[in-house]
């Protein structure tokens, strides 16, 4: 059976922590941003919460032939 690949969009996405947290960005920084007042907030990165996202974030992105 071949190898599974690493999903390139959700390594770019997702990072996962030592302590195995997903962490992720907020969305809306790309687009229409002068009218947004809290640009700030949006710059640092924030654990997910949901479960089933959890797990296959940590299947798809801990590769470990990379």
């Amino acid at each position: 059976m071949p190898k599974m690949k690493t999903h390139k969009g959700t390594k770019k996405r997702f990072r996962v922590t030592k302590n195995g947290k997903v962490m992720r960005m907020k969305q809306g920084r790309s687009h229409l941003r002068r009218n947004k007042r809290r640009t700030a907030d949006l710059r640092h990165s924030v654990p997910s919460e949901s479960k089933p996202l959890l797990k296959m974030v940590k299947q798809i992105v801990s590769d470990p032939t990379e």
